[in-house]
């Protein structure tokens, strides 16, 4: 029995039980590989073009994934135009906008916004799924809003960030709201490996002319293809396939859990390494990012769900 699933769905994970260690590995791997990249970006700007940043590391990230041979299990051609959808909304559009923003936009300040994915990806699990939200995330989602908020106006006003960078940060990290929610069923049908690799490879159709263009305002360095490198086999290349797997076996909502500790690892690795100043403010803005981005992942179990679903999870 095969019904069309529509291309704006989600589905609820395979599981309903605690993090495991697999889990929590997946979990740590990804977070630390995501908040080191924000460092690697800003390494990156010295003397590269961000569309160069983005093709380039999309480019390692997809001919990483591709020497794995499980990454060519065959997929159904009725969902390649999902497939090209995640492969814009979570890897073409939010990769290009992070080195755009970033600028004139600091690394943590970066990672702080980008802590507010899970907000994103609990409001639209919940219009996917068609449930209304629960209380307390409803109170995460009103939480969060206003740390990112705090962030903004912060990182505006005192220090000296460029709103139309933060802003581009925001669309990125709701970008990677929608892209978790949007891979679940996919993972689940073909495993991460099969739908990441797919997804590298329409983004880098989509990023080729772009990034070509900006070649000829880059220049060659050491220190400019180490940051690719890194940036394409780790960020845009394992991490994906980790989060993936984690959104299969947990969902969009519980998995976007990972993100909590990225902005923890932006700013150590940003004051450390690249000597940027962080505010109380700003890091009490952060504090409510990852607060209300908690409470919203908590939200299932204070509707009082003990059992997982037993229907069908993709949403037809």
């Amino acid at each position: 029995m095969t019904e069309r699933r529509r291309l704006l769905s989600t589905a609820d994970g395979t599981s309903a039980a605690a993090f495991g260690p697999v889990e929590w590995s997946l979990m740590l791997a990804t977070a630390m590989m995501w908040g080191s990249s924000f460092v690697l970006i800003a390494v990156g700007l010295e003397t590269l073009h961000p569309t160069v940043i983005t093709l380039g590391r999309v480019a390692l990230g997809a001919l990483a994934i591709s020497l794995i041979p499980r990454a060519r299990r065959p997929v159904d051609r009725e969902d390649y135009p999902g497939l090209a959808l995640i492969g814009l909304v979570w890897i073409a559009i939010p990769f290009l906008l992070f080195p755009i923003a970033q600028q004139w936009v600091d690394s943590s300040i970066a990672g702080l916004i980008n802590g507010s994915m899970p907000i994103w990806a609990g409001t639209i699990a919940a219009i996917l799924l068609r449930r209304r939200p629960g209380p307390l995330q409803a109170a995460g989602l009103v939480v969060g809003f206003i740390g990112v908020t705090v962030i903004t106006v912060q990182s505006v006003r005192v220090g000296g960030q460029s709103l139309f960078g933060v802003v581009l940060l925001v669309l990125a990290a709701m970008c990677y709201g929608l892209a978790v929610n949007l891979t679940v069923p996919l993972v689940q049908k073909y495993g991460s490996l099969a739908v990441i690799v797919r997804a590298q490879a329409a983004a880098l159709i989509a990023l080729i002319p772009i990034g070509l263009w900006g070649v000829q305002y880059s220049t060659a360095t050491w220190g400019g293809f180490a940051a690719i490198a890194f940036l394409g086999v780790l960020s845009s290349g394992f991490a994906l396939v980790f989060m993936g797997e984690l959104a299969r076996r947990t969902g969009a909502t519980r998995a976007s859990v990972t993100i909590y500790i990225v902005p923890v690892v932006s700013v150590i690795l940003g004051a450390a390494l690249r000597d940027e100043r962080i505010t109380v403010l700003t890091l009490f803005g952060g504090g409510l990012v990852l607060l209300g981005a908690w409470s919203t992942s908590r939200a299932e179990r204070a509707r009082g769900e003990v059992n997982p679903p037993t229907a069908p999870r993709t949403t037809q």
